[in-house]
């Protein structure tokens, strides 16, 4: 840990134990959990969101695992603990994500990607899914600003009436050689702050077990068939966060400081007979953040967001075969956000927000200049809430300035920064509910937003364009949703909802050749995508006989993303024009249940990923077949005094079935997982 990320989490520890400090025991109270002070919340779109219950639910290890089971989402994910694994929302693509920690989002300037196996669901409340937008115009102007959005919300110190400390302590260990132990301490320092720390270790070996097949395409003869085992894939990581939790008169506030340090294997594509790669990667991320929100009187509303983040990462090719790779990046951002709420009557509210953020990377490769850019946000939204109709609209303007300096090489005057940037996006939301007795709802939404070129995509070496424009993407939604609760029968809870989209991505950033050379690349605006497509899903909570207790959760998507990008090459257009987009399948879906019979547990989960192609060149040399995972797990929970235990065996991927999520990239057979927590 280097000497600035150490005093900073120093000096939040420092804070939290002088505050405890000053506080005797004997003014210690029990505190009820305050969330949030807003009067209203006009709820438009709803989100699909998963529970801490449900996440416990799932044979889940990171965040990545347990999004797979929203609706209208993909994952790519790498393979193994320690692969790459990025997400995708309704086709439109990862750079328009945005994922939130907390109410603050995750950056990454250089290439736009958030990583989300690097995330534990160790400590985390809920996960939450929103597309268009989050349902709220009291927010910052930066979450406006995705076509999609996933919120990660960690653990708030929760204690029982005259409890004033609380622990929790767990270990997993299982396939691939896990060990992950981690730890919880949660601590009321007076009637009004708390403060807590947390800490996991994950180390893996990740070798497993695959069989690699392949046949001609044309004549179905057997190319490879062998099992092999995968190597590469071990993992360390590190993950320390400590918060303080306060309350004040009518509002809140936060801070949080989080850090993250991982060494891991990257085993790399199997091509060639290839089945060994030695690269491996190195990441430090850090980040402060600080919220505070409170109401000022009937009608006024405010809150401020500030956060500071440092990414390192270092990425090595020891293999002088191919090319000796020894590349660092260091990533810095600030941000601040402001953002008020006013009622103008019981059923109309305005909010007007303002967000600064500034981003700078530098690195040791060859001709790499210093970018840095200033990015202001600015939304205006309204709320409406008339009768038995809702409506959200918003406006966001954003100017983006960049500069460059030489770096590590001397200054090449015909590399110039990026010119400014000024783009004024809408977006509106309705919701109408046509009974009064009943929960049904319809609901519509148009969008369009954009997302900027990364630092790669405009000064990577010889490749980067710095005349990319952002990259567009326009939504149209119409949705219903139901939901009936019933006191008496067999079902005691019931919810389904449905939409159907229609998306455009515009100006899509795409790599293609540039001059004569095959081996040479420029990013370019030059791609079109439309996507159509059907989400759905449903829940069921179910009173069954002997004092069981029944919970299934259904998903299905359907998406046609179809590739209109215009090809130099007639041959190239003719094959991809109209094609399905790469790794988007036609159908999917999912399903989440559990039995519980007073201590025990029973959990089954099952995720199905169509045919696709990995190019938009559907053609029978690039089809991907259907893949499944059925994973199931038994859970006892144990009181001893004031102990709460809990005991858990699992089984991923039960009937072993051999699967790549991307080509190439083979995924893990049948494997096991044991885990014991005890809490006090």
């Amino acid at each position: 840990m280097s000497s600035k990320k150490l005093i900073f989490t120093l000096l939040l520890l420092s804070v939290a134990y002088y505050l405890k400090a000053q506080t005797s025991l004997d003014s210690i109270q029990h505190l009820d959990e305050v969330i949030v002070t807003a009067k209203r919340f006009k709820e438009v779109i709803p989100a699909q969101k998963l529970s801490k219950e449900e996440l416990q639910m799932l044979n889940s290890f990171s965040v990545a695992d347990a999004i797979r089971y929203f609706s209208g989402v993909q994952v790519k994910d790498y393979g193994g603990i320690g692969g790459l694994k990025t997400i995708n929302i309704r086709s439109m693509g990862t750079h328009h994500v945005g994922i939130f920690y907390d109410g603050i989002q995750l950056g990454n300037a250089q290439n736009g990607q958030i990583d989300l196996g690097k995330f534990s669901l160790e400590n985390m409340e809920e996960i939450s899914l929103y597309n268009g937008q989050k349902s709220e115009i009291f927010q910052p102007a930066k979450d406006f600003g995705s076509s999609g959005s996933v919120y990660l919300c960690s653990r708030i110190p929760k204690f029982k009436k005259g409890q004033h400390s609380h622990f929790k302590a767990g270990i997993k260990g299982g396939s691939f050689g896990l060990i992950n132990p981690s730890f919880l301490y949660e601590h009321q320092l007076n009637d009004k702050i708390s403060a807590s720390l947390n800490a996991e270790v994950i180390n893996s070996s990740g070798k497993y077990k695959f069989r690699y097949r392949r046949v001609y395409p044309n004549t179905g003869q057997v190319m490879y068939d062998t099992t092999a085992t995968r190597k590469n894939g071990d993992v360390y990581s590190l993950r320390l966060e400590t918060g303080l939790y306060g309350n004040i008169t009518d509002g809140f506030w936060r801070i949080k400081a989080y850090f993250y340090h991982s060494n891991r294997g990257i085993p790399g594509a199997i091509v060639n007979n290839r089945w060994l790669n030695s690269q491996r990667q190195t990441d430090r991320n850090f980040f402060m953040q600080g919220s505070i929100q409170k109401s000022l009187g009937k009608r006024w509303d405010i809150q401020l967001k500030t956060k500071y983040a440092y990414d390192y990462m270092n990425y090595v090719n020891p293999d002088t075969t191919l090319m000796l790779i020894d590349n660092t990046f260091k990533q810095q951002e600030g941000y601040f956000s402001m953002a008020g709420k006013y009622s103008i009557t019981s059923f109309w509210d305005i909010s007007l927000a303002g967000d600064i953020q500034y981003n700078t990377l530098r690195s040791n490769m060859d001709g790499f200049v210093y970018p840095k850019r200033l990015t202001s946000l600015t939304a205006a939204a309204t709320a409406i809430e008339w009768g038995k109709l809702k409506i959200q609209a918003s406006i966001l303007a954003t100017l983006v300035k960049e500069r460059i300096h030489s770096g590590n090489t001397a200054r090449d005057d015909s590399v110039k920064a990026a010119p400014n940037k000024q783009e004024f996006t809408p977006a509106l939301f309705l919701s109408y509910k046509p009974f009064n007795r009943h929960h049904l709802n319809f609901r519509a939404f148009y969008k369009r937003i954009f997302r900027m070129p990364t630092f790669n995509d405009l000064y990577y070496t010889d490749i980067g364009n710095v005349a990319l424009k952002p990259e567009y993407t326009n939504q149209y939604n119409l949705g219903f949703q139901y939901d009936k609760n019933f006191t008496k029968g067999l079902i005691r809870q019931f919810h389904i909802q449905a939409d159907v989209y229609y998306n455009e991505v515009t100006d899509k950033i795409v790599a293609v050749p540039k001059g004569s050379g095959q081996y040479r690349w420029m990013m370019m605006n030059l791609g079109y995508v439309e996507i159509r497509g059907i989400d759905a899903s449903s829940s069921v909570m179910a009173a069954l006989p002997y004092g069981i207790l029944l919970n299934l959760k259904l998903s299905y998507t359907y998406q046609k993303a179809q590739d209109f990008t215009h090809r130099s090459s007639e041959i190239l257009e003719e094959l991809t024009y109209g094609g399905q987009i790469p790794y988007i399948p036609w159908h999917s879906g999912s399903v989440i249940s559990s039995l519980t019979y007073k201590t025990w547990q029973l959990n089954y989960s099952f995720i199905y990923v169509g045919e696709r192609y990995h190019s938009s060149a559907n053609i029978r040399e690039d089809y991907e077949q259907p893949w499944y995972t059925h994973d199931m797990a038994v859970i006892k929970n144990f009181n001893l005094k004031k102990c709460d235990m809990r005991l858990s065996a699992e089984i991923n991927n039960l009937f072993s079935q051999d699967y790549e999520v991307v080509l190439n990239y083979p995924m893990p057979k049948r494997n096991y997982k044991l885990a014991f927590s005890i809490e006090i």
